[in-house]
């Protein structure tokens, strides 16, 4: 179900994917904080529409002002432990990867999902993009459902 919210106007283009910083102190006072701040933090989201007849707003973060659009968290494709993983069932990401050389590495370290968290499998993707992984583990591509949306 979408949220509508309030974004940066060079960023309100149907198909856009941003993950969602949180508040800047440039916000303290802003009287559309309510409709800017209603999405939930780290979380990577997809601009489904824009809202007809909607102004652009000033605003202290965004150079080219805010339009209200319609965004929903998108799923994130992630490396989690082979073992026990399976569409539906529950993962974390098996932690942070120091060898950004390695084609899997935006997997392994994927924007938009944390460390911290369990995540639901939505589709086992196959086999990651490295050969060998440096650190051992044995891993699976996936696609893991948003967080909490």
């Amino acid at each position: 179900m979408p949220k509508v919210s309030l974004i940066g106007s060079r960023l309100a283009e149907v198909g856009t994917e941003f993950i969602y910083q949180g508040e800047s102190s440039a916000c303290e006072g802003c009287p559309y904080r309510n409709q800017c701040l209603n999405l939930t933090e780290g979380t990577r989201y997809e601009v489904t529409g824009i809202r007809k007849n909607a102004q652009t707003l000033d605003c202290a973060v965004h150079d080219a002002g805010v339009k209200a659009v319609e965004v929903e968290a998108v799923s994130v494709y992630a490396n989690v432990a082979a073992r026990g993983a399976y569409a539906g069932s529950k993962a974390t990401l098996p932690g942070p990867c120091p060898y950004t050389e390695c084609p899997s590495h935006e997997y392994c370290v994927p924007m938009g999902a944390n460390f911290d968290t369990e995540y639901q499998i939505e589709e086992i993707v196959g086999e990651p993009p490295h050969d060998y992984c440096m650190l051992d583990r044995d891993l699976t591509l996936v696609k893991l459902a948003p967080e909490g949306e």
